[in-house]
């Protein structure tokens, strides 16, 4: 295999779908049939529906979700009764883009309104009392959150004493239900909570922000028959962000809001959207799932954790071009300059470990943390470190006000960071996430003890094993990985959490060309052939932290097993295919 470079994951490809299922989805070619099973579907009427979303047919009845119609007629009486209505969202790509849809939603509905987004850094996450307060001086009678304010109990019981009705929005779990823990709100719209009537219950809180707007709309307003039938498909390009940015399973009623959503975005008139894909590089006219994830998200979200993201909503509501170009060009450069603090960061971490180094082993699982290192910008940090060191790393700092917080990455296959912190549950004032990645809050009292609790917890877990089995969607050579099968693989997107791209195996192909690229020449490109005449261009971002560090000893003349999915390039003239590389073996 010409050196160790090569990483530990090993792959298979799927088992063949059953015989009665084939014959079910016959009309579809072997490769279709297949990914369709493996994502859920059972018949040709959901076959139909997964590859062609239907608005009309797919997008749920809104006054099906649990107190929407009583919300839905709350928002219609403070239109017609010119209440002060202001809309509270959270500062990340979830929560301002849908505090987007409102803003446009109450705009067009001619609503006396205003939207409030707290600042990361000096008020925190979620709905504040001091924030209430301050709105409650200002007239606010009518409080709606977005993307927030499941767990604000006080916050929201403070606003109901004050004269405000809530109509609380969000969908993250809430806590201590069973013990009565939910907000005194006027009405609560979260999926998760107990007793949900609605069949779809995976909406992000954007995709909510806008189901309230629709649900609003049906329920009739004065002035209401002065905004045209199916107006409110325009506001799906923030409904869209939001859903792909937040990283929500991309199936059912999400998987419609998505795919309408980046067919708006493709075409959206807003000035602000448009100056920010300039600056990104991203062609408006071929925008995609990836484009959304990897260049618009990390931008919206470099205002919180950077600067004011106030900066953000503004660029997607100015109607003045001057501003929003503007507004384009300091997220870009704040953009740059959360990587430059991220780097920063890791470069102080690397000198800590590797001082410890010098004295002795490290610790199977490495916390650190510093009092002035930013939480937004640890997930980063922690999982170049994790993948460097191969092995857990924790990562905290502070952040508004006293809190310790701080994000965690497993660094190897088949460890769970949430498993471990469930170990050392002690130490945290809360904690979540999944196997590979995961957020916390650390007590000021236990920070100093953090390493040593993670690593008791650890070690009585069940070790992993070494290797962990990939599974790729089908093998190809170099020569079948055509247009006719992009466009085949295309009408499955947008791909995303319960949708993956499809993956594929190139088996004992040759590395003819190895090049790197980027300011740190941290990208790898490859040119790889599986006949000696078919070529293909294979790309990896990050190659180092996504590949694992022994990539940087792949060298040209060599043979490898490829996992890879199939993209176009669109930097590209002729924008050909080309391989997004997965793992290397």
């Amino acid at each position: 295999m010409g050196g160790l470079w090569y990483t530990l994951q090993m792959f298979a490809l799927h088992e063949p779908i059953d015989s009665v299922l084939r014959d079910e989805l016959k009309e579809y070619d072997d490769l279709t049939a297949s990914l369709l099973a493996r994502r859920g579907v059972k018949s040709k009427e959901q076959a139909a529906a997964f590859l062609s979303p239907s608005y009309d047919e797919h997008i749920g009845d809104p006054m099906k979700i649990l107190n929407m119609p009583k919300a839905a007629a709350r928002v219609a009486k403070a239109i017609n009764d010119g209440e002060r209505i202001t809309v509270w969202s959270d500062y990340d790509c979830d929560g301002i883009p849908g505090g987007v849809v409102l803003h446009d939603f109450l705009k067009k509905a001619g609503a006396n309104f205003t939207n409030y987004i707290p600042h990361r850094h000096l008020e925190g996450y979620g709905v504040s009392v001091s924030g209430v307060e301050k709105l409650a001086l200002e007239g606010t009678t009518l409080l709606i959150t977005v993307d927030c304010g499941i767990t604000d109990v006080e916050s929201i019981g403070r606003a109901q004493e004050l004269g405000m009705d809530v109509i609380l929005t969000d969908h993250h779990l809430p806590q201590n239900e069973a013990e009565g823990g939910l907000p005194k709100a006027f009405a609560v719209i979260d999926p998760k909570q107990a007793g949900e009537t609605n069949e779809f219950k995976e909406f992000c809180g954007g995709g909510l922000a806008w189901k309230l707007a629709c649900a609003t709309l049906a329920h009739g307003f004065t002035g209401r028959e002065k905004i045209p039938e199916g107006w409110e498909k325009w506001l799906l390009d923030m409904a869209g962000l939001s859903t792909i940015a937040d990283m929500v399973p991309l199936v059912g009623e999400n998987r419609v809001i998505a795919k309408y959503g980046l067919m708006v975005m493709r075409k959206s008139p807003r000035i602000g959207f448009q100056k920010l894909l300039k600056n990104a590089r991203v062609n408006q006219r071929f925008i995609t799932e990836e484009d959304v994830g990897f260049m618009i998200a990390p931008r919206v979200n470099a205002a919180s954790r950077m600067g004011n993201p106030r900066d953000a909503f503004e660029l997607f509501t100015t109607e003045d071009e001057v501003r929003a170009d503007e507004l384009a060009k300091e997220l870009e450069k704040i953009n740059r300059s959360r990587r430059a603090v991220a780097g920063a960061i890791t470069k102080a971490a690397h000198e800590r470990l590797e001082e410890r180094k010098l004295k002795g082993e490290l610790p199977p699982v490495i916390a650190l943390g510093d009092p002035d290192w930013r939480p937004g910008l640890l997930g980063l940090v922690a999982n170049t470190l994790a993948e460097e060191y191969e092995r857990p790393v924790f990562l905290w700092g502070r952040e508004g006000g006293t809190s310790l917080k701080g994000s965690c990455r497993a660094g190897v296959p088949g460890v769970s960071v949430v498993d471990i912190m469930a170990g050392a549950s002690e130490t945290f004032a809360g904690f979540g996430g999944h196997r590979a990645s995961g957020g916390f809050t650390v007590k000021d009292e236990a920070v100093f003890f953090l390493e040593e609790k993670l690593n008791e917890s650890y070690a009585k877990l069940p070790q992993a094993e070494d290797a962990i089995e990939a599974y790729a969607d089908a093998e190809l050579s170099a020569h079948e990985a055509t247009d006719v099968l992009l466009s085949r693989l295309t009408k499955l997107a947008p791909f995303g959490m319960g949708n993956e791209k499809p993956v594929f195996a190139f088996r004992q192909v040759r590395i003819n060309r190895v090049s790197w690229f980027g300011k740190s020449e941290e990208h790898l490109k490859v040119s790889v052939t599986t006949d000696g005449f078919d070529s293909l261009e294979g790309i990896a971002f990050y190659a180092k932290r996504e590949l694992g560090p022994r990539i940087k000893s792949l060298e040209s003349g060599t043979e490898a097993n490829i996992l890879a999915s199939l993209e176009r390039d669109q930097f590209t003239k002729g924008r050909p295919i080309r391989l997004r590389l997965i793992s290397l073996s």
